[in-house]
């Protein structure tokens, strides 16, 4: 399997293609990767080096993709944060290109927007290029809860609520909806669940909580989730299987105390997961 992965780059530690890429990887899929950034780390530790690329540098790579003629062996397009609506165009062209010449390639979007306690944390305009051009494009979106919120036009209180609003994005487009972080007022408090729908079906795995706050899980789940998927057609095996590699990988990050999630050292998380948690239809 060949996925293209245009997300951004870190010199040091684990976010967006550095954090997707080599789980793929592990898990034997060639992943083509563009980046959209180059920093020497993620903009967490609050001072970096480096620079933002443009959305006509991801044209060329992808024509240069179009002229090595490998864009028909493509089967599927990934994105994460994008750093302005300049790249997500250049994102949805990749992915038209990629479509004119695999029909059966998919595209999987993780609307990176913001989160709880957070809120918005990308450029102005984002939120609504997320909402109105790339989530309708998208067959696979990877939202957390407020992302589902911002996206839904809808608050997510409870699980039922969540089916809603995932409900409400089927409609627009997506086919599969990953929805991660989900905390709701049915949570317990020592636990945090995943709901995935593939439109016939809703499925939960709730894992314990672990208190770690750190970058990059969401682009390693994302990855995972759309990459199990494309493989088995099953939301709710890529779901049981995407959940229980990022558990263990953030259980052994949070073992270590460290402050960049643990992608190298703890991979056969990815191959073999130590821990596998009940899918429970919902």
């Amino acid at each position: 399997m060949n996925i293209l992965s245009i997300q951004s780059w870190v010199t040091y530690g684990h976010v967006g293609n550095a954090s997707a890429v080599f789980p793929m990887q592990r898990l034997g899929c060639e992943v083509w990767a563009i980046h959209t950034v180059q920093f020497s780390n993620h903009t967490g530790y609050g001072a970096w080096k480096g620079r933002v690329y443009d959305g006509t540098m991801v044209d060329e790579l992808v024509e240069g993709l179009a002229e090595r003629g490998v864009l028909p062996l493509c089967d599927g397009v990934i994105s994460g944060y994008m750093g302005s609506s300049d790249i997500g165009n250049a994102i949805l062209a990749a992915v038209d290109k990629v479509r004119s010449a695999n029909p059966a390639a998919t595209y999987c979007c993780d609307p990176v927007i913001g989160d709880i306690g957070r809120g918005v944390f990308v450029r102005p305009g984002i939120p609504e290029f997320m909402r109105d051009q790339a989530v309708p494009a998208a067959d696979v979106i990877t939202p957390n809860r407020f992302e589902l919120e911002y996206l839904a036009g809808r608050e997510v209180r409870r699980l039922a609520d969540a089916k809603a609003a995932v409900t409400a994005l089927h409609a627009v487009g997506p086919k599969v909806v990953l929805v991660t972080s989900l905390d709701t007022d049915d949570t317990p408090d020592d636990a945090i669940d995943l709901l995935a729908s593939d439109g016939n079906g809703f499925y939960r795995v709730r894992t314990p909580r672990l208190g770690l706050d750190i970058n990059g899980a969401g682009d390693a789940i994302a990855a995972l989730f759309n990459l199990h998927w494309k493989r088995s057609g099953s939301a709710a095996e890529a779901l049981d299987l995407a959940s229980a590699s990022i558990y263990g990988l953030l259980k052994r990050t949070a073992e270590a105390g460290s402050r960049e999630i643990l992608t190298v050292a703890a991979q056969d998380e990815f191959v073999t997961p130590s821990r596998r948690f009940e899918v429970v239809a919902v």
